[in-house]
């Protein structure tokens, strides 16, 4: 069902706000109009399927956004309970896991920016505030950290899914991921054929157990063939129709970058040894090449 933009008394808004961003809080929607030019064509098509709950695997290359047209829907959710009811409760709510340690930290560090501007948003726009807390959990984490983390759950957890396991098997693991609405799997096409990722596959079916309600299974992947397979993995076989047919929105936006392809030769003849001269032009030209294309 279509939510309305409603503005509350307060400033106007600053910038238009794109029509993919209309079913979004206004905060959420004024931040991401102010910080991106324009929701990518992952963010457009993902977006509608997110936020009514589906299954959704986005397939789009590196630079796609496909992981913030994830967590935006997700932190959306949040910002709207928060906003109409004054606070949030202390439960874990969205875990994201990736296949990497260094991956799980730098996606906890992106979300801190956004979380931070859209904070700024809801003052802006004279909206109760938000604070939505993230964390890391992983193999590396100071035992410090484990503690805080169950004494007052994040309600953004980002994990791996070796530690998703540890937490699935312990007493204080199970009571913070037992409030889980959306899960979301970074990188999910290089587990689907491995080990690593039958070994997720049963985790994600006993946190589903665990939480006695259907998760939101949100999928990010690069671009692979045949992509139902990997549809199918994220859903489960519980979600997968008599004809194979997973119940999950598929995002397949491809490679369509646009590539600038020309053959250059040095204003020398060719030799089979090139000369240092020869090279020094061919540098020389690359080096052009390669500030000609530098931003500003």
């Amino acid at each position: 069902m279509s939510r309305a933009l409603v503005l509350p008394i307060g400033p106007a808004p600053s910038v238009a706000i794109p029509d993919a961003l209309k079913t979004f809080h206004p905060a959420v929607a004024l931040w991401f109009a102010e910080t991106f030019v324009a929701p990518t064509p992952a963010q457009v098509a993902a977006w509608p399927a997110i936020q009514s709950g589906k299954h959704a695997l986005i397939a789009a290359p590196t630079g796609s956004g496909k992981t913030l047209a994830a967590f935006l829907a997700a932190i959306d959710a949040l910002v709207r309970e928060g906003a109409e009811t004054g606070s949030l409760p202390d439960e874990t709510v969205v875990v994201y896991v990736s296949p990497l340690k260094a991956l799980s930290n730098d996606i906890h560090l992106n979300l801190e920016a956004p979380l931070a501007g859209i904070r700024e948003r809801l003052l802006q726009l004279g909206y109760p505030d938000v604070a939505i807390r993230t964390a890391v959990r992983t193999g590396d984490t100071p035992q410090a950290e484990r503690t805080a983390m169950r004494r007052t759950p994040p309600h953004i957890l980002v994990t791996t899914p070796e530690s998703l396991y540890v937490l699935l098997g312990s007493e204080s693991g199970r009571a913070m991921l037992a409030s889980t609405r959306t899960v979301i799997v970074d990188e999910i096409h290089a587990m689907v054929s491995s080990k690593r990722g039958s070994h997720l596959s049963l985790s994600l079916e006993r946190l589903e157990a665990l939480c006695g309600r259907r998760l939101t299974r949100v999928g990010l992947s690069a671009t692979q063939k045949p992509i139902d397979e990997v549809a199918r993995f994220l859903v489960g076989t519980a979600a997968v129709g008599a004809d194979t047919t997973p119940d999950c929105a598929i995002v397949d936006i491809g490679y369509a970058k646009q590539r600038d392809l020309a053959l250059e030769l040095p204003p020398v003849p060719l030799q089979p040894v090139m000369s240092n001269e020869q090279w020094d032009l061919v540098y020389a030209r690359l080096a052009e090449l390669v500030e000609a294309g530098a931003p500003r």
